[in-house]
């Protein structure tokens, strides 16, 4: 059966459709449906050039180009939200819900976090009934979110199907973690917590050596809850377990499946948070509150990133950079998405606070995160170095600037590791920043020298971010708590000279090459020029 390709613009994009004469009108409907990110009740209208309203059907004569026709969303039926019974607790009424005839997802989770705040039981999990509309909402979104001309925060972008990077682009349209891989690390996870932890692994989690790769994503999940324990912060704070249970899954839940910054990047930067804090000995300086902001910061600090640094936000003029006013667009949006999770009252680790504390946990959190953006570093580091010679525990801001500090050193610690720890660590960041830097090549975007695989080796991309970042922070820790030096400093050092020599035989082998390539191009020439006797 032959198909016809029909040209058309919607919001100023231009898109194009495929289908054959045989197919069922509705279908027609739902892909320019899909085009206009529009919901089920919305009316679609579709004009030609000379401005007349075309009926959409598979009898919809083809165009070019040139004569696209102009697909418009005049009218939708997208309320805030429902009303009524529908928001009651009697959960006959959270059956009727249908999500086909909810037309936006504004109203998906208006309504959702409405019937969560309602229908929250005293032992901190959800009915069934409610989680299985959760997991409907979330099955609905990754629907959405595959279809290659819908957006996810400005980053999918309609690429030829003929471009060299149509694979590794089909992989960036699933970076959200499918609901039931979700739901298998839930199962496996709830089917954990009765399991105690040996005194064994809860001495190797403090220590700086610990090695991730040896670990599946339920039983960090567990480790996670047992820092929680061991910090005394379940009991102090009056955390109830189910609620943490909760939280750490729906945490786990809004990571993606990037090749750096994911759910593995979070628990390596929580549990060096945690073995800062043995090994400094922080309880007996800080509060509880203020360990509390410093492990849950960790554990939040990259909720929801999508491989895609501030620079291309930026560049790219995305939504979180419009959002943000190129203002640390991912550090904000990691916030933003943190303290939307504790939103949710079965989540809500933070539930038994006081005002003020949910207050001070806020700020601190939100200080300490936005500290993360690489763009603010030299400025939090003098400003660190400058108090240390009289550092004060009792002065507010002192203690601000230390908590941020203490982050930035988990977050970008991998160096402080065994090399087979860390140097797997180091190739997913490159993989990560090659993928962007293809898509920016693509895209006509600015492209940093460090992100470009056709300019940096492993070797390049250590020695100046080890001599120039790492280091000095570290060091400037170091003044202030020289007890580091021994299990973060040294392995830092170690890992500058190891970069360095690597660095060292990459160009010795470069110059040999290029002397025999020379040597054998003298050779060849004078071969050529020799006169025949």
């Amino acid at each position: 059966m032959a198909t016809k390709i029909i040209y058309f613009v919607v919001d100023g994009k231009n898109e194009q459709a495929e289908f054959r004469s045989d197919d069922f009108s509705d279908d027609l409907k739902e892909t320019f449906r899909s085009a206009a990110e529009a919901g089920p009740h919305d009316i679609l209208k579709l004009y030609n050039v000379k401005g007349n309203l075309v009926n959409i059907s598979p009898r919809l004569p083809e165009n070019t180009p040139q004569t696209r026709y102009k697909l418009e969303v005049v009218a939708t039926q997208c309320n805030d939200a429902p009303t009524g019974t529908e928001l009651g607790v009697d959960f006959s009424a959270i059956e009727q819900v249908d999500l086909q005839k909810l037309s936006c997802e504004k109203t998906f989770h208006t309504v959702l976090g409405k019937l969560e705040k309602k229908v929250f039981v005293e032992n901190g999990e959800m009915p069934p009934l409610v989680q299985d509309l959760q997991n409907k909402v979330e099955h609905f979104k990754e629907k959405l979110q595959s279809v290659d001309h819908l957006s996810w925060l400005g980053l999918t972008k309609e690429i030829s199907s003929g471009t060299s990077l149509q694979p590794f682009w089909d992989k960036q349209q699933s970076i959200r973690k499918t609901e039931e891989h979700n739901r298998n690390v839930f199962e496996k996870f709830r089917k954990m917590l009765q399991v105690d932890v040996t005194d064994e692994v809860r001495e190797y989690l403090r220590k700086p050596t610990f090695d991730n790769w040896q670990w599946d994503d339920p039983e960090m999940l567990i480790l996670l809850r047992q820092m929680y324990i061991d910090l005394n912060l379940v009991s102090n704070l009056n955390i109830e377990m189910p609620i943490l249970h909760n939280w750490l899954y729906e945490i786990y839940r809004n990571y993606n499946q990037v090749p750096f910054h994911n759910f593995k990047h979070c628990f390596m930067v929580a549990q060096m948070m945690y073995g800062l804090i043995w090994l400094i000995d922080l309880p007996s300086l800080l509060d509880d509150i203020e360990i509390f902001i410093l492990l849950t910061s960790a554990i939040c600090h990259d909720l929801d990133h999508p491989g895609y640094n501030n620079a291309y936000q930026i560049n790219a003029k995305t939504e979180l950079a419009l959002r943000y006013n190129d203002i640390s667009p991912l550090e904000n949006h990691h916030c933003s998405v943190a303290f939307e999770v504790l939103e949710k009252r079965h989540c809500n680790v933070m539930r038994n606070l006081s005002k003020d504390q949910y207050k001070k946990v806020r700020e601190g959190m939100i200080r300490c995160i936005l500290a993360t953006d690489m763009a603010k570093h030299n400025e939090i580091l003098s400003n660190f170095k400058s108090c240390t010679p009289s550092f004060d525990f009792n002065n507010k801001d002192h203690k601000a600037l230390l908590l941020m500090v203490l982050l930035k050193i988990a977050d970008i610690s991998n160096e402080c590791r065994p090399l087979d720890v860390a140097e797997p660590w180091l190739e997913c960041l490159l993989q990560e920043f090659f993928n962007q830097s293809d898509i920016e090549k693509l895209e006509g975007l600015p492209v940093a020298p460090f992100m470009d695989r056709e300019k940096v080796t492993k070797s390049s991309s250590q020695i100046g971010f080890i001599k120039f970042a790492l280091l000095p922070l570290f060091e400037a820790l170091g003044q202030l708590f020289p007890v580091i030096e021994k299990d973060i400093i040294g392995p830092v050092r170690n890992a500058l000279e190891y970069y360095t020599d690597m660095q060292r035989a990459l160009e010795e082998e470069k110059k040999k090459k290029d002397a025999e390539s020379s040597k054998n191009g003298i050779t060849k020439s004078n071969s050529q020029n020799k006169v025949p006797v």
